[in-house]
């Protein structure tokens, strides 16, 4: 147990006021403080100083431990038990101190606010035995101790801790007797028996000060403890040191007895000799066999890595194919981007191409259905002879006397231009009558140059790889034939189509393929760019059912067929043989030339043809008109109403000629029923029955029966002709009859012919055994 150490005494300063004297401990409540008894004369024995100073220290110990709020006071004690013997010197071992530390004065106020029970209940109890202990002394002796006290001040400036040799000067105690003449005594004091209210700023500097002592004392603690441990791990180091030391020569003594050639050995057996050495030996054997293991274990992993080694150096160009691929990404990423930029652009410029050719088309048809009104009802008026004026003439409207006139303009331009090119066989009605004004024509070509000029500037800002065709392909190339797998894993002969989409149209843009001299898809740059492409697909893969052998057929199924199909329903006009011509060219080439078996291309070359039939039977209807006359008003050649049925006649045949020039791409049946039975049978025939017979007749029916396709009459078999003609064979056999019995027999011949082309051979036979007309024999045996 710790010793508790002996109190020193601090040094004070001569002004300090807190020295002047020591604080009584305050009484209870209730209670009044009553002076001690007086001290002895004359020091005590010395067994007597003993136990006082004893009592005096186990004092102290208590009011270190045991003070509370009663006796946490703002004034100290000032005064100890000193024996006063006549103004002599107060002997160390009869001095009792009853003064404490102003810290510990502190520390146990703040212990006595937290607690005022336990210091109620504590202080009379400290009190009687403190009273019982200590002498308090009286007035004088405190006196005596003070002015001592302030004498050994004055001179030196600290109070000495020998109290034996202390030295008086006269001078200064005649100022302490002054000074404590001046100075009330003890009992004047006004004593406080309540602690004195201390401030909000001096309550939390206290707490302040408790807090910052408690952590320094248990950081010294923490480092007292530290030290402890160390000091005691030195101490087992230590002690573990001379026990390996001692185990150390302990083990050698064992050797040396161990090793000692005194002691006898077991007699040798050679049969557990050779047991060891066997069982030896088959424990190295194992320990071999397992190292021959892990030897071959070993060469596989060196082969390995050497395998590795040498996929990673054939695969060192990794970097260079993961390049191409993302400057390929990044390619086909900005071309997307600029053809989305550029296709509202396109779909512009295709709108206005198409209006401007489908407002020509509307032009030349609404213009040839008011004549054809027109003309007419000119010549029902005429016929009719009905409101005629005073001087004969009839009596017409501005209106169409300006459209006649303009009629007859145009046919004397045309006839003077056939006359000039020596074509003099021409019949009137099978023109055309495309023929623009000259005001029109120039309106209409500086609209199309207009149109024309800005599709060159569409792609006028953009760099040829994302608008070439041809560059275009040439990357895909490149990466077919670097990458074949990944190329067609990509299925990149469906997405080149769709690329191309937009190029492609916008080099149709001024390709009309209704007009006579149009270029040819073959001879096209986007065209002959794919073929290229893909016969170089079929050399490098060497395979036939390469899949970039579809991209034409894609190309023009996507592409092709839907303008062409727009052609056909708004601007192609069936009456016009060189617009018939042309388009048959075109389709031939992408229906038959270019036909696969996909469902996608089907459905589009059967939308064209359905729009083919679609248009024709809307031309039959609307455009085939050939009119009735009397006998009498036909019979003359020159009259108005027989040169105005004859090319209407011809007009008809004309249609009926280009219909059957489909054939081949649209299927017979629709041909027989489009130009048989609803073109022929309807229209021609009964303007054929209402003519004169004679060699006018036999000529139609001639024309008739050359626009006649051969196909569907060649089977030998064949004795009697398709029933789509039977009107017509009925119709040859009349004008024949009729012409065997006029000056015309010659012209039986022609139409014994005619019979004979169209496979009509029984009724040949019986008309020639009819009329005994033998030198016609030979005709039909030459079938």
């Amino acid at each position: 147990m710790a010793h508790r150490p002996k109190r020193t005494f601090r040094q004070r300063r001569a002004d300090s006021s807190d020295s002047d004297g020591a604080e009584e401990p305050p009484a209870e409540p209730g209670e009044q403080a009553a002076p001690g008894p007086a001290p002895e004369e004359g020091p005590p024995p010395g067994g007597g100083r003993a136990e006082a100073a004893e009592r005096a220290d186990r004092v102290r110990v208590l009011r270190g431990r045991g003070r509370s709020r009663v006796w946490a006071s703002s004034r100290r004690a000032t005064g100890a038990g000193l024996r006063a013997d006549g103004g002599s010197d107060v002997p160390d071992s009869g001095t009792v101190d009853l003064s404490t530390d102003e810290e510990n004065g502190t520390h146990h106020s703040s212990e006595s606010k937290d607690d005022p029970s336990s210091s109620s209940d504590s202080s009379s109890s400290l009190e009687e035995e403190f009273s019982s202990i200590v002498n308090i002394p009286d007035a004088a002796f405190i006196q005596a101790a003070r002015r001592k006290r302030e004498l050994a001040r004055a001179q030196e400036d600290y109070i000495s801790l020998d109290v034996k040799h202390t030295s008086t000067i006269s001078g200064m105690k005649k100022n302490s007797d002054e000074d404590s003449e001046s100075e009330p005594d003890d009992h004047e004091n006004r004593i406080l028996f309540t602690p004195k209210p201390q401030t909000l700023r001096q309550r939390m500097a206290e707490e302040t000060t408790t807090r910052n002592e408690e952590t320094s004392e248990e950081s010294q603690e923490d480092e007292n403890q530290d030290i402890w441990e160390e000091q005691q791990m030195r101490k087992a180091v230590k002690i573990t040191e001379g026990r390996d030391i001692d185990l150390s020569h302990s083990s050698e003594s064992q050797t040396v007895k161990k090793f000692d050639t005194s002691v006898s050995f077991p007699p040798v057996n050679l049969e557990i000799i050779k047991k060891k050495l066997n069982t030896r030996l088959t424990l190295l054997q194992d320990t071999h066999r397992s190292h021959l293991r892990e030897y071959e274990k070993y060469i596989q992993d060196v082969k390995s890595s050497k395998s590795t080694i040498q996929n990673l150096e054939n695969s060192s160009n990794q970097a260079l194919n993961f390049k191409f691929y993302k400057s390929m990404k990044i390619y086909v990423e900005n071309l997307i981007d600029c053809l989305n930029e550029k296709i509202i652009s396109i779909q512009e410029i295709e709108s206005s191409m198409h209006a401007l050719l489908l407002k020509q088309a509307m032009t030349f048809l609404k213009r040839r259905q008011d004549e054809l009104k027109h003309e007419s009802a000119y010549l029902q008026q005429l016929s009719r002879k009905a409101e005629t004026s005073t001087n004969g003439t009839l009596a017409i409207d501005e209106k169409t006397q300006q459209i006649l006139e303009e009629i007859a303009s145009r046919r004397a331009q045309r006839r003077q231009a056939r006359e000039l090119s020596g074509n003099c066989d021409h019949q009137e009605g099978t023109s055309s009558d495309d023929e623009l004004s000259s005001s029109d024509t120039i309106d209409f070509q500086k609209s199309q140059g207009d149109i024309l000029q800005v599709h060159k500037k569409i792609f006028e800002d953009v760099h040829d790889d994302f608008c070439n065709i041809q560059n275009i392909l040439l990357k895909f190339q490149q990466w077919r034939e670097k990458f074949p797998d990944s190329y067609y894993d990509a299925f990149i002969s469906l997405c080149i189509p769709k690329l191309l989409n937009p190029l492609i149209r916008v080099q149709l843009i001024d390709w009309n393929p209704l007009k006579f001299d149009s270029v040819g898809l073959k001879q096209l740059p986007w065209f002959t760019s794919i073929e290229e492409f893909m016969n170089s697909s079929v050399e490098h893969s060497k395979k036939e059912d390469s899949s970039d052998k579809k991209i034409l057929p894609i190309v023009i199924n996507k592409t092709i067929i839907p303008r062409l199909t727009d052609f056909v329903e708004f601007i192609w006009d069936p009456l016009s043989t060189s617009q018939t011509t042309s388009l048959i060219t075109h389709c031939r080439m992408i229906l038959e030339e270019h036909s696969t078996s996909e469902s996608e291309v089907s459905k589009g070359k059967q939308d064209l043809l359905k729009s083919i039939v679609s248009r024709i039977k809307k031309a039959i209807e609307d455009d085939v008109f050939i009119p009735l006359y009397p006998k009498s008003a036909v019979e003359n050649k020159t009259s108005p109403h027989s040169k105005f049925q004859e090319r209407q006649f011809w007009s008809g045949l004309k249609l009926f000629g280009n219909i059957l020039l489909w054939n081949g791409l649209l299927p017979d049946d629709t041909l027989q029923e489009l130009g048989l039975v609803k073109l022929l049978n309807r229209y021609l025939i009964i303007a054929l029955l209402n003519a004169v017979p004679g060699p006018d007749i036999v000529k139609k029916c001639n024309q008739i029966a050359a626009y006649l396709p051969e196909k569907w009459f060649e089977n030998s078999a064949m004795r009697t002709s398709i029933p789509q003609l039977e009107n017509f064979i009925q119709f040859l056999l009349q004008s024949a009859h009729k012409l065997s019995r006029s000056e015309f027999r010659d012209e039986v011949k022609e139409i014994i012919l005619i019979l004979v082309k169209v496979r009509a051979l029984n009724q040949a036979e019986s008309f020639i055994e009819e009329y005994h007309l033998d030198h016609l024999k030979s005709v039909i045996k030459e079938v």
